[in-house]
C-alpha cells in the first residue's frame, strides 16, 4: 500500500466516511474501498451506509443514486466530470417528449441514467436484474425501455417481449471489434467468451456467458474453463483476477488501438487516487438532488431493490 492510500484510509476513519467503488475504477482505488461492486450491489450498499460521508468512486449517476437512497448522508464524488456516455445519450427534455408521444407504456429505465430520467420511470433496473424486472410485468402491458438499446434488445430476445427502445448506448461496450474478437478467439480456442449485455448483438452472439460485471466474476469462479476473453470495461480484470488467480483473463479487443488494446471508460478513469484524497479532505464536490426529483426517483429504485431481494 502506498503513502497516499494510507493517508486516505486515515482520513476516512477520522471523517467517519465509507468509500464505495465500481469495478471499473483504477486498481489503487479498488484496493482502499470499503466495497467494490456493480451498480446493483453499490445501490444496495449505499442504502445501508450509516457513516456520515459516502465517497462514491464511480460516475455521477451512481453518486446521485446513493444520495437518493440515503439522503441524510453527505455524498461526494472525486470528479464531477465523471459522467456516463449512456446517461448522456438520454437528455431529460428529449425523453419527456418521447414519453408523451408514446402514452400508456410502463417505463423501465436502466440505472445508467440521470436522477431526472429515473423520476420519469415506473421501474429502474440494472444489468443484473433487468430480465427479472421485465418478467415481473404482465405480458399485455406495453413497455418503454431506456436508455440502452443493446441491453433492451438482449432482454427482448430473452423474454420474448417487444419493448419500445430508446436509442442510447455505451461507447465503451460499443467499442468491441467483432473481427478482432474472432481473431483473438482463434489464438485462444479453449477460451470462453464472456460479455456484458450492453455490448452489441454480434458480440453477444459469440458469448458463452452474458451477464453483469458481478455475474461475470461469479461465472469465471464457477466455470471449469481456465481461459476467458472478457468483453466489458477492462477495470473488471483486477477483481476478477483476484477471484481466479490461476486462470487466464484476456480483455476483448476494441476497434481503436490504445495502451491496452482493450475498452476503457474515460469517465471512470477521471477518478484518481489523488482526487479521492482531495475530495475526502475538502468533502467536495458534493452531490445534491432536489427533494422533488429525489422523491419521484426513489419510488422506482425502491421497487428495483425490493424485487432484487
Amino acid at each position: 500500500m502506498n503513502e497516499l492510500q494510507e493517508k486516505i484510509l486515515r482520513l476516512k476513519k477520522a471523517k467517519n466516511a465509507v468509500i464505495l467503488a465500481h469495478y471499473y475504477q483504477e486498481e489503487e482505488i479498488q484496493e482502499i474501498a470499503d466495497y467494490v461492486g456493480d451498480s446493483l450491489g453499490l445501490s444496495q450498499m449505499a442504502e445501508k451506509v450509516d457513516a456520515d460521508i459516502i465517497l462514491f468512486a464511480g460516475v455521477h449517476f451512481m453518486a446521485e443514486t446513493a444520495k437518493i437512497l440515503n439522503p441524510t448522508k453527505k455524498v461526494i464524488l472525486p470528479d464531477l466530470q465523471a459522467g456516463c456516455s449512456l446517461a448522456e445519450s438520454c437528455p431529460p427534455s428529449a425523453f419527456r417528449k418521447f414519453l408523451a408521444a408514446h402514452p400508456n407504456h410502463l417505463v423501465i429505465t436502466y440505472v445508467n441514467c440521470s436522477a431526472e430520467i429515473k423520476a420519469m420511470s415506473d421501474l429502474v433496473c440494472t444489468s443484473s436484474n433487468a430480465e427479472q424486472m421485465v418478467n415481473s410485468i404482465p405480458e399485455g402491458l406495453p413497455i418503454i425501455f431506456a436508455p440502452d438499446k443493446n441491453l433492451g434488445n438482449y432482454i427482448n430476445s430473452k423474454t420474448g417481449r417487444n419493448m419500445l427502445l430508446w436509442d442510447g448506448s455505451c461507447v465503451v461496450h460499443e467499442a468491441f471489434s467483432l473481427d478482432k474478437l474472432i481473431a483473438l478467439h482463434q489464438a485462444y480456442p479453449a477460451a470462453q467468451i464472456i460479455a456484458h449485455p450492453e455490448s452489441q448483438s454480434p458480440i453477444l452472439e459469440t458469448a458463452n456467458y452474458i451477464g453483469s460485471t458481478a455475474g461475470m466474476i461469479a461465472y469465471v469462479q464457477a466455470s471449469p474453463a481456465t481461459q476467458f476473453i472478457v468483453a466489458t470495461e477492462a477495470g473488471i480484470l483486477y477483481k476478477m483476477q483476484e477471484a481466479v488467480p490461476n486462470k487466464t483473463l484476456i480483455p476483448a479487443p476494441a476497434y481503436e488501438d490504445n495502451s491496452c488494446a482493450c475498452s476503457q471508460c474515460g469517465f471512470m478513469k477521471l477518478n484518481t487516487l489523488q482526487k479521492v484524497y482531495d475530495c475526502l479532505l475538502h468533502e467536495s464536490p458534493e452531490i445534491f438532488v432536489s427533494d422533488e426529483i429525489r422523491k419521484k426517483a426513489l419510488l422506482p429504485i425502491a421497487r428495483m431493490l425490493e424485487l432484487s431481494n
